[in-house]
């Protein structure tokens, strides 16, 4: 099989999930296109990729999530419309992200987990290292580069699989994928076990996986051999374990906020970020 490369070409952004937490209205929007603000949450996940230089979006999607796709096409109703009126600004982002970016999709029949996901977009992704990111967890570093950037530049120095953490109040534990590991370099550790939402008492440490991975390519054949794990589901923290006891898996504190977009808390606390922010 191929070697792995040194540059991460394509991101994959699981959308296959059914938001219920925001319910009801997710019933018929993605959760993946909430807006903060005037933009939608998968908006800002293209946004970071590109920026950290990656330019194919592998999407996974599933039923009733038509909406992703047209987001990122060209209306031409609606550009004829507003062309040459003062409301044609509104579409330069958009415009610039489809110009510079290239789309692919694939679904995810049954929702059978995080791993099971990543796995339903390995026909996209093919032999070679991809970056992940889940949309609902928006990240921002106002003091320099993305989340993404910052990972891209790690793997091009360890050439293994990457995931972000922070620190989290002890009693959250239950919520994220947990990791133990030793400190290599400051904020860098290498990891030696991981938990999939561990009870506090059984958490072997307070830095809580983020939606933010970049994958060798192995991991799919990993992933198909995961038995199912907590909740039923194929867990991408287990399959992460099966690296980690090879020390193939490095853990990354990462500089900048990241936001809950999951959650009407995180979503409502970025809004408010973002909005001050736009008024800075």
């Amino acid at each position: 099989m191929p070697q792995n490369t040194t540059k991460i070409k394509k991101c994959l952004f699981p959308a296959a999930g059914y938001g219920t937490r925001f319910l009801p209205a997710t019933k018929a929007i993605p959760k993946e296109m909430l807006p903060i603000l005037t933009k939608p949450l998968l908006q800002y996940g293209v946004e970071e990729a590109l920026g950290a230089g990656v330019g194919n979006m592998a999407i996974v999607t599933g039923r009733g999530k038509r909406a992703v796709e047209d987001h990122f096409d060209i209306s031409y109703e609606l550009e004829h419309q507003i062309k040459g009126t003062s409301k044609e600004h509104y579409l330069t982002e958009i415009r610039a992200v489809i110009t510079k970016c290239t789309f692919s999709y694939t679904r995810q029949i049954e929702m059978k987990g995080l791993g099971h996901a990543i796995l339903c977009g390995e026909p996209i992704i093919g032999y070679e290292p991809f970056a992940v990111i889940l949309a609902d967890d928006l990240c921002d570093n106002d003091k320099g580069e993305s989340v993404l950037a910052q990972m891209v530049k790690l793997y091009e120095k360890y050439q293994c699989s990457i995931v972000a953490v922070e620190e989290i109040p002890p009693e959250d534990s239950n919520k994220y994928g947990v990791i133990a590991g030793k400190e290599e370099e400051e904020g860098i550790f290498r990891v030696t076990d991981m938990v999939e939402k561990p009870e506090p008492k059984d958490a072997p440490s307070n830095l809580a996986i983020i939606g933010r991975y970049i994958l060798t390519p192995d991991i799919f054949d990993i992933i198909r051999e995961t038995k199912p794990g907590k909740g039923g589901e194929i867990q991408i923290t287990d399959a992460l374990l099966a690296q980690a006891k090879q020390g193939k898996v490095i853990a990354y504190k990462f500089k900048g906020k990241r936001f809950d977009c999951g959650s009407v808390d995180g979503f409502v606390e970025a809004t408010n970020y973002f909005y001050n922010k736009s008024k800075a």
